[in-house]
C-alpha cells in the first residue's frame, strides 16, 4: 500500500541535509557548547552559526534569539517572562480565542496567579480585528499575544497591524509563529514584534528544539532557572545536535520558501476545488485568501470526524482533526467553536496540511477514495439517527 502524508502542520520529517549536518554532533563533535576547552569550542560555533540562520529567517539579530525546546516552551516563556517581568507596571494580557492551547493554557495559568487575560473573539474566517486589540488595550494591559497564523484553519492574522498598535500603546506584542515560520515572510521589525515563537520540527527539522526571538530592551525574566545559558535567558545544557538541525532547516527554508508556497498552493487549491466539485454538503473553514499555503480544512456534514480520519488511514493517508496536541480529546476544536461553527458540524471536520514532497498524484488518491468514504459514513449516519428516533418512538424496543 502506498503511504500519503497530509499532516505536516503536526509534525515533518526531518530533511537528508538537516540530519546531515546533525549527525556529528552526537558522536564526534559531542562537547558540551558551554565549556571552554576545544571540545566545547568546536560545538559552540556550530550553535552559534545557527543562531545566525534562525536570525535570518525571522528578519532578526542572531543575539535576539535564544533557543529551546520547542514551540510549547518558547511561548511559555515568552508569555510568563514578559507577564512576571513588567507585573509591577500592570497585569492585563490580551490575546485571542483560536491560539494554540500552548498559549491559551499559559494564559489561563496566570490567571490563577492574579493577571487579567481578554481573549478576542474572530470572524468566521477565523481572523482578529486589530479595532479590537485597539479598543481592549488599557493602562494596565502589558503584552498583546496573537499567533500568526492559525494551526488547524491557516487564516493568517494581520499581525504587522496589530503590531503597530501594539508598538503605539507601549505594549510588548508576541506572535506564536511555529506553523508559518519557513512559509510566510517574517519580518520581525517591519511587523512590530517584540517576541516570536518557532519550532523545529515543523519546518523539517528535529523535534526536541525551537527558538525564541527577543527584541533587545524586552524585559523578562527566566522561566527556568539553572545555569547561564543562551545569555541567562533560558538554563541547560544546549541540544547541540537539535540547534545545529534547526539552523540547517532555517536556512533551507529561506532560500527555497517562495517556490515551496506556490507548490503547496498549487496542491491545496487543487484538492479544494475537486472536493468541492465532487462532494455535496460541505464547508471549507477559514479564510478563503489569506491562509497558509498547505492548509485545508473541511467539514462534511454528517460525516463524523474520526472515522473520516481512521477510514483514510486504512487507505494509506495520514490527515488529522486540527491540532495533534488535542488529538485524544473528545471536544470539537475551540478553534472552529470560535469561528461559529455548530458543534456538531465542527466533530466533522478534518485538516488536510501538505508538505514540500507531496505531488498532485496524492490529491487523485485521496479522491479515489474520498467520495465513497464519505458517502458511506453519510449512509450510516442517517441509519443512526433513524434507529435513534424507532427508539425513541417506543417502536421496536424490546423490555
Amino acid at each position: 500500500m502506498r503511504r500519503i502524508y497530509l499532516d505536516h502542520n503536526a509534525t515533518t520529517p526531518v530533511r537528508p541535509e538537516v540530519l546531515e549536518a546533525m549527525l556529528p554532533f552526537f558522536r564526534e563533535r559531542f562537547g558540551n557548547a558551554s565549556s571552554i576547552h576545544a571540545f566545547g569550542q568546536a560545538a559552540r560555533a556550530p550553535v552559534e552559526e545557527a543562531r545566525a540562520q534562525a536570525a535570518r529567517l525571522l528578519g532578526a539579530r542572531p543575539g535576539e534569539v535564544f533557543f529551546t525546546s520547542g514551540g510549547t516552551e518558547s511561548d511559555n516563556l515568552a508569555i510568563k517572562g514578559v507577564a512576571y517581568a513588567n507585573r509591577g507596571r500592570g497585569s492585563h494580557i490580551i490575546t485571542s480565542q483560536i491560539e494554540h492551547h500552548a498559549v491559551l493554557n499559559s494564559c489561563q495559568f496566570l490567571e490563577q496567579e492574579g493577571f487579567t487575560v481578554t481573549y478576542l473573539p474572530v470572524d468566521s474566517d477565523g481572523l482578529v480585528d486589530p479595532d479590537d486589540v485597539a479598543r481592549t488595550i488599557t493602562d494596565r494591559t502589558i503584552l498583546v499575544s496573537i499567533m500568526h497564523a492559525n494551526n488547524e484553519i491557516g487564516t493568517i492574522q494581520p499581525v504587522e497591524e496589530i503590531g503597530r498598535i501594539a508598538r503605539e500603546r507601549g505594549v510588548f506584542f508576541h506572535t506564536d509563529a511555529v506553523q508559518s515560520a519557513g512559509k510566510l515572510p517574517i519580518e520581525v521589525d517591519a511587523m512590530y514584534i517584540d517576541l516570536l515563537s518557532i519550532s523545529g520540527h515543523k519546518l523539517y527539522g528535529p523535534k526536541g528544539v525551537g527558538a525564541v526571538y527577543i527584541r533587545k530592551g524586552t524585559q523578562i525574566v527566566q522561566t527556568a532557572h539553572g545555569g547561564h545559558h543562551e545569555g541567562d535567558v533560558r538554563a541547560g545544557t544546549e541540544n547541540t545536535p537539535g540547534i545545529v538541525g534547526l539552523g540547517k532547516a532555517a536556512e533551507l527554508a529561506f532560500i527555497e520558501r517562495e517556490a515551496e508556497a506556490q507548490h503547496l498552493t498549487q496542491l491545496r487549491d487543487l484538492l479544494q476545488r475537486r472536493l468541492l466539485d465532487e462532494i455535496d454538503d460541505i464547508r471549507v473553514n477559514g479564510h478563503p485568501t489569506r491562509r497558509l499555503p498547505g492548509t485545508l480544512n473541511v467539514s462534511f456534514t454528517a460525516a463524523e470526524g474520526e472515522s473520516l480520519i481512521l477510514s483514510l488511514d486504512l487507505k494509506g493517508i495520514a490527515v488529522s482533526s486540527g491540532s495533534a496536541c488535542t488529538s485524544g480529546s473528545l471536544e470539537p476544536s475551540h478553534v472552529l467553536l470560535a469561528l461559529g461553527l455548530d458543534p456538531q458540524l465542527a466533530q466533522t471536520s478534518v485538516r488536510f496540511s501538505f508538505g514540500r514532497d507531496n505531488t498532485r498524484e496524492d490529491v487523485e488518491d485521496v479522491m479515489e477514495h474520498l467520495p465513497e468514504i464519505v458517502a458511506r459514513l453519510r449512509a450510516m449516519s442517517a441509519l443512526t439517527v433513524k434507529q435513534e428516533k424507532i427508539r425513541g418512538s417506543g417502536f421496536g424496543v424490546r423490555g
